[in-house]
């Protein structure tokens, strides 16, 4: 079926977009699968938000995701977001790459974070959220993003990685600006070259004193014959780092708000912890921490769905819309952690498939057993509460949770 109405209309997002994408989502639905969206900074963009369609565009080798071909359609498009040379190194990473690149960067971290390797590691994340929940347990009221969702996979990714803990609030604040939609060219400029120096320095540390850490091992590859250039590696640590931390923080954050939003949830699963697994991955379904995939672009003209895009096109895929495709989930805009979830794309698909997705599953589990027997009787401070949503269209996450423990 062609939709000629959805192929010649821009589809316009304003700033509530980031309230409630669903909203959006829904309405834009009855004309398509595939849109041209604009938001109010911006060149317009095509946007893929149905399951098949978003699926089949993940592993579609005609969007390409190499750096040197994305630059050259960033800068014609919006020239000032490639501005900064600092940014254009953060960004050389093996999510931004197509094979044979893609292959042999994936290769040198896949090891670490398989489903056998991230197991040994629940001891360590269960005694990180055992400590956390006992600080939280000597007050009455906290921010759970804060004080839990925050620490534990921070505290998890510093260890792994070798990053020092205590330089965890200086890359924090640096990811929300470079993972924001709506900041300026001047902030991001500025967050990009101090994560680059900071990242720099860390490198060369490793290098001169190496430990057993995640970094230590892929200074010593570089350094011995491996093909990681120096723009690679410290790309592939600020993907790892950023990537290994921000996201599992909004799972958390995400999945317990949508809990306490849905108490009848909230009492089923507080009574049946061996469902907690299945009810991360509904977590993931309804409200993951990322809201679309990487941008993707054509470099030939490609049809999905019936629409054409023409080559030297920005695509991304709204993962948040195809985990809420009718034709996919039944009643999918409703929390339900007995449904069954499985086949969601908050991971996305293909090649390019979260590379940490066992460590965040596993941190997840974690985090919402310990809560769920900690604080039976957890809840919103304040019923009425209104979240406010970060405005970045990568990642879904609230900024703060405050909470009542007992």
């Amino acid at each position: 079926m062609v939709h000629t109405e959805a192929a010649s209309t821009i589809r316009h997002a304003n700033d509530d977009f980031f309230t409630d994408p669903q909203v959006y989502y829904r309405r834009w639905r009855e004309y398509g699968p595939v849109h041209r969206v604009q938001f109010s900074r911006g060149a317009p963009c095509w946007v893929v938000i149905g399951y098949a369609e978003g699926r089949t565009a993940l592993t579609d080798p005609r969007l390409r995701k190499g750096f040197q071909g994305m630059r050259e359609v960033f800068q014609r498009k919006n020239p000032e977001v490639l501005s900064d040379p600092n940014f254009q190194d953060l960004t050389a990473h093996m999510l931004a790459s197509d094979p044979p690149d893609h292959t042999r960067l994936r290769k040198l971290v896949s090891k670490v974070f398989t489903s056998r390797r991230v197991a040994v590691l629940r001891p360590r994340i269960e005694e990180i959220a055992t400590e956390l929940a006992d600080s939280l347990a000597e007050q009455d009221e906290a921010d759970l993003i804060r004080e839990f969702a925050q620490p534990l996979p921070v505290t998890v990714i510093c260890e792994l990685l070798g990053v020092p803990f205590t330089d965890r609030e200086a890359f924090q604040a640096w990811t929300k600006v470079l993972v924001s939609d709506w900041v300026e060219n001047d902030q991001r400029d500025r967050a990009s070259a101090e994560m680059t120096e900071y990242l720099q320095d860390l490198l060369a540390e490793k290098r001169t004193h190496p430990s057993d850490d995640l970094l230590s091992g892929l200074v010593h590859a570089r350094d011995n014959g491996d093909e990681l250039s120096e723009r690679e590696l410290v790309a592939m640590v600020f993907l790892l780092l950023v990537a290994g931390h921000e996201t599992t923080v909004n799972l958390i954050g995400n999945g317990t708000y949508a809990m306490l939003r849905n108490k009848s949830q909230f009492h089923a699963l507080r009574n049946d912890l061996s469902a907690v697994p299945a009810a991360v991955e509904e977590f993931l379904r309804y409200e993951g921490p990322v809201g679309w995939a990487t941008v993707r672009y054509t470099d030939e003209p490609v049809r999905i769905a019936g629409i054409d895009i023409p080559a030297g096109e920005l695509v991304y895929v709204a993962l948040a819309a195809t985990n809420h495709d009718p034709d996919r989930y039944h009643n999918p805009d409703t929390l339900d952690i007995t449904t069954d979830a499985s086949g969601h794309l908050a991971f996305g698909y293909g090649i390019h498939f979260c590379i940490g997705a066992p460590l965040a599953r596993l941190e997840a589990v974690v985090a919402f057993t310990t809560l769920l027997q900690r604080f039976p009787k957890l809840e919103l401070a304040d019923a009425a509460f209104i979240p406010s949503w970060q405005r970045s269209t990568l990642i879904r996450g609230i900024t703060e949770l405050p909470v009542r423990l007992r």
